[in-house]
């Protein structure tokens, strides 16, 4: 898969930042008494997520969309998911942008930025803006099989044509809602970003730097400390008060997030993007990597390159 032209590389200490302001972001309340009023007043799901994050559209909304619930649970129809969110990543830098899925559903990504940088989108969609037809539909059952994806096409169908429908005008309006939303969270997300820069220790930040530099390489906390010339006692606490998390809650975040983007390469193997990113042992790397993206790292794989270890058999579908 394409990866997006606008994020900074993983080993830059920025995007280390606005991935902490985001998450920040996801938990405030003001995000959270929005959604809940947008999707209550709108119909739609609405959810923020980080730029460059491949998780599988709106995912973490109540009102995801049954049609694309079923074609989430499979890899290959899920890969085409997220090369759609990739491709209207690359195109929503200047603003708000709309895409169709091979099935005919529209989705929107409207961009969230600290200065220059695209930190976040918020996302919403799912829904037709014109009425979905059986020729469209046979269309969609015509690209599974040619994917090899095998569903139950009558649930599938009952799903499709269940599908709200919008009028482009009143699309346009809740794209217009979320996107005044998106400013007002541009604006927080600054004042966050100026904020933790003021408070953090310079400390904090030469260690930070030093672990983006040599991430790939055995760390210990004594080490890190003294490359900032600091004790170890000393620093450990230091270093989770300008941060928030553990020394090595932290770094386990940083491999597996230089994991994720290394994987982005299709021919890369898992193992080499572990050992690349900096873990010791395949055991511990599965562990870690499944408590912090709550996946194993062979599904998030699959749900990048559609690639699927297990056979299936063609769907089948009656005219």
């Amino acid at each position: 898969m394409k990866t997006a032209s606008h994020p900074l590389p993983v080993s830059s200490e920025i995007p280390q930042r606005h991935g902490d302001i985001v998450a920040r972001l996801q938990q405030a309340e003001i995000f959270r008494e929005y959604q809940q009023a947008f999707q209550t007043a709108t119909g739609l799901p609405l959810v923020l997520r980080a730029a460059g994050s491949f998780q599988p559209p709106l995912r973490g909304s109540r009102q995801i969309n049954p049609f694309c619930a079923l074609l989430a649970a499979t890899s290959r129809a899920c890969a085409a998911c997220l090369e759609l969110q990739q491709r209207a990543e690359d195109q929503a830098i200047a603003g708000s942008k709309t895409l169709q899925c091979f099935a005919g559903l529209s989705e929107s990504l409207v961009p969230i930025r600290i200065g220059e940088h695209v930190v976040a989108y918020l996302q919403t969609g799912q829904v037709f803006l014109t009425p979905p037809t059986r020729k469209r539909f046979r269309a969609a059952i015509e690209q599974l099989v040619k994917w090899n994806v095998a569903v139950d096409v009558a649930q599938l169908e009952e799903a499709y044509f269940k599908t709200r429908v919008l009028t482009k005008a009143h699309y346009r309006a809740a794209l217009l809602l979320v996107s005044s939303f998106a400013q007002h969270l541009a604006l927080i997300s600054n004042e966050l970003m100026i904020s933790q820069s003021a408070a953090e220790p310079p400390t904090v930040t030469r260690a930070r730097a030093y672990i983006a530099e040599h991430l790939g390489e055995p760390l210990s906390l004594t080490q890190v400390a003294r490359a900032v010339n600091m004790s170890s006692f000393y620093f450990c606490k230091v270093f989770r008060a300008g941060t928030g998390v553990r020394f090595t809650d932290y770094l386990a975040r940083a491999r597996v997030e230089r994991t994720k983007q290394l994987l982005l390469k299709p021919h890369v193997r898992v193992s080499e993007a572990a050992f690349e990113a900096g873990f010791q042992s395949l055991s511990q790397f599965n562990r870690v990597f499944r408590r912090i993206a709550g996946e194993s790292p062979s599904t998030h794989r699959e749900h990048l390159h559609g690639t699927d270890s297990l056979p299936r058999s063609p769907l089948a579908f009656a005219a």
